[in-house]
C-alpha cells in the first residue's frame, strides 16, 4: 500500500485526519512516523497559498503523496479575525486559554446573533512525480459561545457553538463531528482526488497488488 503523509505536526489534527481518510486506500504516515523534520512558515495570504505550501514541501521532503490543510475560525465581529492567524493568535505561544479570553473581551456585551463565526478549511494535495497540487474546501458556519465547553476537538472547538445541535464542536461525539465539520467536509472531497492518484501509483507500479 503506498503512503500518504499528513504534513502536520499537530498530534490532534493528524488523529482526526487518520480517521476521515480511513479506507482511502492509502497508508496514512506523519512526518514523525518519518522521523522528518518539516516546519513550514504559513507566511500565504490565502488558506489555499499555506495549504499548498505545506502540501509541496512535504512531497519534496519525503517523495511521498503529501495532504496538508490550512484552516482558521473567522469571527464576524471582529472583522474575520482570527482567521489565517487563528494558530498564532495573540502570539504563537499563547494557550488556547488566553486566546478564548481575549474573543471573549472582544465580543463582551454583544448579543448571540452578533456572534456569528465559521470555521474553514481548505486542503491540498500534492505529488512529488508531477508536482501538481490539487485544492480542497469545506466550512460550516456557527456562533462564539458565551464560555469554552467539551472535552474532544482541539484548538477553537470548545467555543465553537455548532447551530441546530445545541452544541459546541468539543461536546459533539466524534463521529458527528466528522460528519459536519469543516475538515470532514474538505476531507470528503479531497478523497477522489486521492483515489485518483492512487490509480496512478497502482498503475505505474506493477508489483502493487490491484483490488
Amino acid at each position: 500500500m503506498p503512503k500518504l503523509l499528513i504534513a502536520t505536526n499537530n498530534p490532534g489534527k493528524a488523529a482526526e485526519l487518520r480517521v476521515l481518510l480511513e479506507g482511502c486506500g492509502w497508508q496514512i504516515v506523519t512526518p514523525a512516523d518519518l522521523g522528518l523534520e518539516l516546519n513550514v512558515e504559513e507566511d500565504g495570504e490565502t488558506y489555499e497559498e499555506n495549504a499548498r505550501k505545506k502540501a509541496l514541501a512535504g512531497a519534496k521532503a519525503s517523495g511521498l503523496v503529501t495532504l496538508a490543510d490550512d484552516s482558521g475560525i473567522e469571527i464576524a465581529a471582529m472583522g474575520g479575525e482570527p482567521g489565517l492567524h487563528s494558530a498564532r493568535f495573540l502570539r504563537d505561544d499563547a494557550s488556547y486559554s488566553e486566546r478564548f479570553a481575549e474573543i471573549d473581551r472582544r465580543l463582551a456585551g454583544l448579543p448571540q446573533e452578533q456572534r456569528g463565526c465559521r470555521f474553514v478549511c481548505v486542503m491540498a494535495v500534492a505529488d512529488p512525480v508531477s508536482g501538481e497540487t490539487k485544492t480542497a474546501e469545506g466550512e460550516i458556519s456557527g456562533l462564539v459561545a458565551d464560555r469554552p465547553r467539551g472535552e474532544s476537538g482541539f484548538g477553537y472547538d470548545p467555543i465553537f457553538w455548532v447551530l441546530n445541535h445545541s452544541a459546541t464542536m468539543a461536546e459533539l461525539p466524534q463521529h458527528e463531528k466528522n460528519i459536519i465539520s469543516h475538515r470532514a467536509r474538505a476531507a470528503a472531497i479531497a478523497r477522489q482526488t486521492l483515489r485518483e492518484l492512487l490509480y496512478v501509483h497502482r498503475k505505474d507500479d506493477p508489483s502493487y497488488a490491484r483490488l
